[in-house]
This record gives structure tokens, sequence and C-alpha cells, in this order.
């Protein structure tokens, strides 16, 4: 039988990555749960077992079930009928699929009935998820919500809401606004507490949300009457149970079409306030939002790898002139290429994902607990990491998945623009990677004070001072080189105290980060296995190219030039 865990080595590489023997430690919590729940691990071994046996069940479902109703749920859809939302039969099935095999909880406590998976195997699932039928993972990987409610909700909402998600309900999270995008401090759904019910009602309008006809909503709303800003929001759970939410449309979109994205009208909806009035902005949303992005990576990922499958596939199969078009240079620069972005999208989702492992780790640990000076250090450095790498990561991993589905369509030529081939629908999934849960552009803006504060050449230092393999030594002088040319522009770009120019070259200054560092952790990853030896040949070629364009473009700026980008956008 097919399965994506299986035929894909690159997964059992990043799983025993070294720092997964401190991630499992910190989360099993010296393996505490041994003598309560006979599914809890005892050991370190034991707990990968655990995580190598249920991904292979995640690898068969994808490969058997989801991915076999990919195509028949992106013509069917989702549809609407009196304010609720019926999934695509193909839709339902998947769904099923999961539920039985018990797989909506994973990262979730066990006391709550969830697998108590650290962060790493959870996306890696996803990633799986994702190649399989990206717009399914939508719905899948809204997991995310119970987290941040397993976060800051209280006991009795964590023992309320969180078993129903692990025995198959689904969750989702009512953000946007038809006024409030990206600019969430400008939400205006408005919530009123009554006195004599002891509850809050919501009203108003959310749109563009995924899953919105889900069974519990975190929803952000106005608490504070008289306030326009951020700090007069605050974050609320609303049960379907209750009524008062209906859908008044689902959107007719591009891609990911399994998923429902919904226009929601509250009308005096009972919900509850989740953790403390004026923070669902400032504080719940942004955690919510990290999770998130981490998601839409793996959705990301999922894509490339399966652009990349698809274009190989058919340039292999394919005859022109008497041999496979793969013989062709053309050609197989593009899929050699194809291949690299991948593993390189790869390797950067799961360093992310062992950062936000340890530091939520250690979180969680210093509420029950005060942590001793040794781990509030690892706690504040893989935090900062995290927080580098989330945008940094989101911001490359989506543009690949866009390039790399792209080419897989140029690849099969005149045949990839018929919705015959599976990389029209590829194409049309990966474009909302890079717009939804911030933009590329919102992800740099993230990004650009790790770049003036140090935290990326910090982090590529720690990368260089490695040791590498004699073999791959002339690789690594590359990067040491890249790395150079790097810290000049940095350097070159921070010296004017311009904010102006600053920000207007944040994008190529965050890019160029970006391969230096997607580089040095495909040359560990080649070090390692020869797997990945190919893949960092091909991208730290390509990424030394890329960063001489962003020197070249730098270094002859002429700052009084911004005046005409100025002039061109206003026409």
């Amino acid at each position: 039988m097919a399965n994506y865990f299986l035929d894909t080595n690159v997964y059992k590489h990043h799983l025993h990555h070294p720092l997964m023997k401190r991630i499992v430690e910190l989360k099993e919590c010296n393996f505490a749960d041994r003598d309560v729940y006979d599914y809890a691990p005892v050991d370190f071994e034991d707990a990968m077992d655990s995580y190598e046996k249920v991904l292979e069940i995640v690898g068969e479902i994808c490969a058997e079930t989801i991915a076999s109703n990919a195509e028949s749920v992106d013509q069917e859809g989702p549809a609407v009928h009196n304010g609720r939302v019926t999934y695509a039969s193909g839709t339902q099935v998947n769904l099923d699929a999961v539920r039985k095999a018990g797989l909506m909880g994973i990262a979730i406590p066990r006391k709550y009935g969830g697998l108590n998976f650290p962060i790493v195997p959870y996306i890696m699932a996803a990633d799986m998820v994702s190649r399989a039928d990206a717009s399914f993972e939508n719905l899948w990987g809204l997991q995310d919500c119970a987290e941040t409610l397993y976060e800051f909700g209280n006991d009795d909402q964590r023992q309320r809401f969180l078993p129903r998600v692990c025995a198959g309900e689904t969750m989702s999270m009512d953000l946007t606004e038809p006024d409030a995008g990206s600019d969430l401090q400008s939400v205006m759904l408005k919530a009123t507490f009554s006195e004599t019910d002891n509850c809050w009602y919501l009203n108003g309008v959310k749109r563009f949300i995924t899953n919105g006809d889900s069974d519990i909503h975190l929803v952000l709303a106005r608490s504070e009457e008289g306030t326009k800003d951020g700090r007069g929001l605050s974050m609320f759970i609303y049960d379907k149970r209750h009524g008062g939410v209906n859908v008044r449309r689902i959107e007719n979109k591009l891609g990911i079409k399994g998923s429902p994205t919904c226009e929601l009208v509250f009308r005096n909806a009972r919900a509850e306030l989740c953790g403390e009035r004026r923070l669902g902005l400032i504080k719940y949303v942004m955690a919510l939002m990290n999770s998130a992005r981490l998601g839409i990576m793996a959705q990301a990922v999922g894509l490339c790898e399966a652009a990349y499958r698809e274009g190989y596939a058919y340039a292999q199969e394919r005859k022109q002139f008497g041999k496979a078009i793969i013989e062709f240079p053309a050609v197989y620069e593009m899929v050699a290429l194809m291949r690299a972005k991948a593993d390189a999208s790869r390797a950067m989702l799961y360093e992310t994902a062992r950062f936000v492992d340890i530091y939520k780790a250690l979180e969680n640990i210093s509420k029950e607990r005060k942590l001793e000076a040794g781990e509030r250090q690892e706690m504040k450095q893989y935090a900062r990491l995290a927080d580098a790498f989330t945008p940094m990561g989101k911001g490359m991993t989506t543009e690949y998945a866009n390039q790399n589905t792209y080419d897989a369509i140029q690849i099969h030529g005149g045949s990839g623009f018929m919705k015959d081939y599976t990389c029209e629908r590829l194409y049309r999934d990966a474009r909302i990677t890079n717009i939804y849960e911030g933009t590329t552009q919102l992800q740099v803006v993230a990004a650009i004070r790790h770049v003036t504060t140090g935290t990326y050449l910090n982090q590529i230092r720690t990368y260089e001072a490695l040791d590498c393999k004699p073999e791959l030594e002339p690789l690594k002088r590359k990067l040491v080189d890249m790395t150079a040319k790097y810290e000049t522009l940095v350097s070159l770009v921070t010296e004017t105290k311009d904010s102006e120019y600053i920000d207007f070259q944040a994008r190529r200054l965050v890019e160029a980060a970006a391969h230096c560092v997607m580089g040095y952790l495909l040359l560990q990853d080649a070090g390692k296995d020869d797997l990945f030896r190919r893949s960092a040949e091909v991208y730290i070629r390509y990424g030394q190219a890329e960063v001489e364009k962003i020197h070249a473009y730098i270094t002859n700026f002429d700052r009084a030039s911004l005046t005409y980008y100025k002039l061109s956008s206003n026409g």
C-alpha cells in the first residue's frame, strides 16, 4: 500500500535530529505519564517509536484516502444551505478517516484525550496531509486553535472543549472582518457582557474565516466600548451548540476549494471570555498566528514536495525529439532546483519547529514550577529563535511553493494548463500560502528586526562553527562568502539610520539571510546523509547567485531614487 511517510526518506532524517532528545525530555516531563496512561512512552526510544508508528498511519491515510479524494473535493467543494456548511463528500470521508484513527488531537495533552506529541511530529503529519490535499490541511490543521485554548483558557474550559477536539470536533479562528484584514486592531465585532445571563454576546460580521462553520470558534471581538485600537480587543470562545452564528456565504476561491472560507454573521451569539480582557490581539492572537504560520509553512512544504514529484514524473515520461525531456538541460536544471527548494524549505520548517518545541515545552513547565536559571536562559534563547525563524520561514517556504508549482506546470507544457493534470490544482492551491496568515510582505516586517539586531547573523555563525565533512568544505566556503556579503549589506543599509530606506531594502536583506540559513541547514543535512548532497550543491549555488544579485542591487542603489519608486506607485 502507498504510504507518504515511508516513501519519503527525509522524514526519518528530520524526526531523529539530535535536538529531539531534549524536546522529548521536556515534553514528557521525565515520562511522568507512563504510570497513568498505557499508551504513554516509558523512555526516549519508546517515544520515538510511537511517533513513527503514528506517522505511518498518517502516511497511509494521506496516500490511500486523502490524495485519492483530492480531485473530486476540488471539483465538488463545500456548499451552504440555511446558514450551515456541508463539506464535499470526499472531505467528509477524509474527516471520518482521521477521526477513526484518533489523529484529531495529536499535540494535545493525554489528560484531555490527546497524544501529547511534540510539534515536530505534528508538523510532519501536516506536511504529509498538505502533499495529499492542501485544502484538507486547512481543516485538520486547525488543531492549532486547540493549542491556543490550552495555553490561554482556564481549567474548566480545557476540560470542556479539548476532549471534544480530540474526539473529532473541528475549530476555527474568527479574526478577519470586511474592514479589518491584516490590520486586526481595526476589528469591530462587538462583545457585550450581560449581567443578567452572566455571559458575553457577540454581534457583527466576520469574513474570510477558514472552516467558519466549525464546532468551536476562537473569536477576536471588541469588548471595551469606545476603543478603536488593539487594546480594546479580547478573545472569546463560541460553541456552535449555542447557536447565534450563521454562514452568510462561502467564498468562491481560486484554490484550496475543499476548505470552506466563510462570511459569518453573529447575532447575539453567546460566548465566553478566553483569558483576560484586552489581551485578545496583543497576546493571544499573536500566539495563535505564530502557530498558524508554522502550519502554513508545513502546507507550503507539502505543496513543494507534491509539485516536484509531479514535475519529475512527467519529465521522465514525456518524450520529445526522441528522448525524455528530463535529459534536456533546461528541464533537468528546473527539476533539480525544485528538489533543492523543497529540501531547503523542509529543513527550515523542521528547524523552526524544533525551536518552537523547546521554548513552548519550557513555557508549559514554568506554569507548574519555577524554572532554573539555565532553563530560563534556554527558553529565552529558543523563543527568540522561534520568533525570528517563523516569519523568515513562512515567507520563504510559501514563495518556494508558488515557484515550484509554477515550474511543475511549465514542465508539463500545454498539458499543465489543463485540469486533467494534478499540477494545475497544486498551482491554484499554492497561491494563497504567501497571502493568508500574513502576506510575505508582512513577514518581512516581522523579520527585519532580527536582521538589524543580529539574531540571524548570530545563528548563521553558530552553524558556521559546526564541523563539516572535508568533501563538503567547498560548499561551506561559498556559505562563508555569502555570509560576509550579507553582513556587509546589513551594515551598509542600517548605518544610514534612514528607517524608510531600511524598510525599502528589508525584503532583500531577509532573503539574503534566508539563503545563508537554508544553505547551512542543507549542508548539515548533507553531512549526515548523502541523500541531501545534490540538493545542498544545487541550493547553495542558487543561493550564492541570489545573494550576489542582492549585493549588486543594494551597493549600486542611489537612495535619492526612492522618490521615483514613490512617484511610480502613485501612477
